[in-house]
């Protein structure tokens, strides 16, 4: 099932949203997303539109959009490969309008991420430097037909 994030959900989302930043972006010192741990978990709740997968009551992913920027997706660890990324951003493109987009941001080192959203047919429509990080990023959209 998935449905809008609640405020018990949150401790669970940022366990997911840690590890799984930790394991996708490596090349990211691992205290640079403790530090922003409180702010993301305030845009999780109330900036962002966040919506968790969940089956039998337990958070196995979630996905966090902005302005039809997808800022965050990321499945528990021992679930991936099971379409429930896929499920989350279908779940969101299901209710755009005809000729609308989103996109996300995804370091070209983060070669998974970049496989899964061409897998949905996202294209790399922008090459870029994140100055942050001193690192290359993708910029991927997909429209809606």
């Amino acid at each position: 099932m998935i449905r809008k994030i609640k405020e018990e959900d949150l401790t669970k989302v940022m366990t997911i949203w840690v590890k799984g930043n930790f394991k996708a972006n490596s090349f990211i010192d691992r205290d640079y997303w403790l530090e922003i741990y409180n702010d993301i978990k305030i845009d999780f709740l109330e900036k962002w539109k966040t919506y968790v997968y969940t089956e039998n009551e337990e958070i196995l992913g979630f996905i966090s959009i902005d302005n039809n920027e997808i800022k965050a997706i990321f499945v528990k660890e021992n679930y991936r490969g099971n379409e429930i990324g896929t499920k989350l951003v279908n779940y969101y493109r299901n209710n755009l309008k005809t000729g609308e987009e989103i996109f996300s941001k995804i370091f070209k080192k983060n070669m998974n991420g970049i496989i899964f959203f061409s897998n949905l047919q996202f294209k790399n429509v922008k090459i870029q430097l994140n100055e942050k990080f001193n690192e290359t990023e993708y910029i991927m959209t997909w429209i809606k037909d």
